[in-house]
């Protein structure tokens, strides 16, 4: 049997926000699903290791047709890649 994830079900883990002038901000075939908690994606500065579905146009990263932040059992990825985020970020100030 398989373990729930501790943030499932939980409040702090899902928030639509249906006044948004963008919503939905992507194709979704269930809105009242859609999670705007990662409105802007904190995956986006992994550029090509964010495991999004994702495009470049020359040095812009188009994520238009992705959903991982905005559905809800993404959570868990979501926030299990933040080790990597600031790894990135500890390199970056090294350059500095």
């Amino acid at each position: 049997m398989a373990v729930k994830p501790d943030w499932e079900g939980k409040h702090y883990a899902f928030y639509t926000n249906r006044e948004c002038e963008y919503f939905p901000c992507h194709k979704s075939p269930e809105p009242e699903r859609f999670n705007c908690l990662f409105c802007y994606c904190p995956l986006y500065a992994l550029g090509k290791n964010c495991g999004g579905n994702f495009r470049y146009y020359g040095d812009i990263k188009d994520c238009t047709e992705c959903s991982i932040p905005h559905q809800p059992q993404n959570y868990g990825y979501i926030t299990g890649k933040y080790a990597q985020i600031v790894e990135l970020t500890k390199k970056l100030e090294q350059l500095k």
